[in-house]
């Protein structure tokens, strides 16, 4: 079992009472919806992660439905039996996905069950933070789905609660609820909205701000050209227009065409020594208000490659201001007045 051998700086997080590392882990591609990537893999993924100093795992139950939450569950049974540390990792999942997308179903008994659930996958008594995954609308609004949440805490079942949203709208709403500890967003170089209201609100109420998508689906790593072929069960095959959800989730909703030419010119503003994606991450990292930045990975190498970005030195001034054209010419058309 490989122990922590990098570090990395964490940011703490006020309402939820701990630190998170800058680079953590996004975990979805271990459990579907990217290609196949086996169980053995999966576990080296989460083992290179830590070892590069990654402290922070997201996952969802219905990664995999549940594949992913199991695969994190035996890796933490792991750091337990080699006394490497497993209280100092942070899991957090996420919730109401799994049925249908009805504000009526994000009742306490629901989120009890849900959280039940997740609870056996990981093999944890107590989830660390729990985040409503991308749920309809009106559900941010809703009083009685925050008080279903402290009653959870106030149980034990989870420690924090938090929201994954797919508009600055809905991030504006949970920021504004005293007890929300998170928000997870989408934020990337072609994706940058949430720098205007969501960052600065979520700094000023003391809510961490988990960024992902931060690489659009791999676009940014610039290793995708117009003939590229993705997996029959990737989705970045089968929902590039939101066929099976918000396609803003694919791409950052930057249609792919436009997208492989926008990255082959963000790729070469890339600074000497860091990699495009690493670049990307470098990026979201410098803003104010971020927390964590959660790129996925599908072999160690590419794990360790994202860690490696927490040590990069900051992108300089005229660099931003390229990648600020580049999003002007390029992306804000399409996607600004969207999300």
């Amino acid at each position: 079992m490989s122990r922590a051998t990098g570090t990395q700086e964490h940011r703490a997080v006020p309402r939820l009472g701990r630190s998170l590392s800058v680079v953590g882990l996004g975990t979805w591609q271990l459990g579907a919806d990217w290609g196949r990537v086996d169980e053995e893999e999966a576990l080296g993924v989460l083992r290179g992660a830590y070892a590069a100093g990654t402290t922070f795992f997201d996952t969802a139950d219905v990664y995999g439905d549940g594949r992913s939450e199991r695969l994190i569950g035996r890796f933490l049974r792991e750091l337990g039996r080699d006394g490497a540390g497993a209280g100092a990792v942070c899991v957090a999942t996420k919730a109401g996905r799994r049925g249908v997308q009805d504000p009526a179903q994000f009742t306490l008994g629901n989120l009890r069950a849900w959280t039940d659930r997740s609870r056996s996958n990981l093999g944890v008594d107590t989830l660390d933070l729990v985040q409503l995954h991308c749920p309809p609308t009106p559900v941010f609004s809703s009083a009685a789905v925050y008080d279903a949440l402290d009653t959870l805490v106030e149980e034990g079942r989870i420690a924090a609660y938090g929201v994954s949203v797919e508009t600055c709208e809905e991030a504006l709403a949970a920021i504004a609820r005293p007890h929300v500890a998170t928000v997870q967003i989408i934020l990337n170089v072609f994706r940058r909205r949430p720098l205007e209201e969501v960052l600065p609100a979520a700094a000023e109420a003391g809510v961490g701000v988990i960024a992902r998508v931060p690489l659009a689906s791999g676009l940014l790593s610039g290793r995708y050209r117009h003939d590229t072929v993705f997996a029959p069960d990737d989705h970045r095959a089968y929902n590039r227009h939101g066929e099976s959800f918000d396609v803003g989730e694919t791409f950052s909703g930057v249609g792919y065409a436009n997208g492989v030419a926008a990255a082959a010119e963000f790729a070469a503003l890339a600074p000497a020594g860091a990699s495009p994606a690493q670049t990307a991450l470098r990026w979201v990292l410098q803003q104010p208000g971020v927390t964590t930045v959660i790129p996925g990975a599908r072999n160690v190498e590419q794990a360790r490659a994202n860690a490696a970005a927490a040590q990069l030195p900051p992108l300089p001034d005229g660099t931003l201001r390229a990648l600020e054209a580049l999003y002007d010419d390029r992306v804000r058309a399409e996607v600004h007045h969207r999300w």
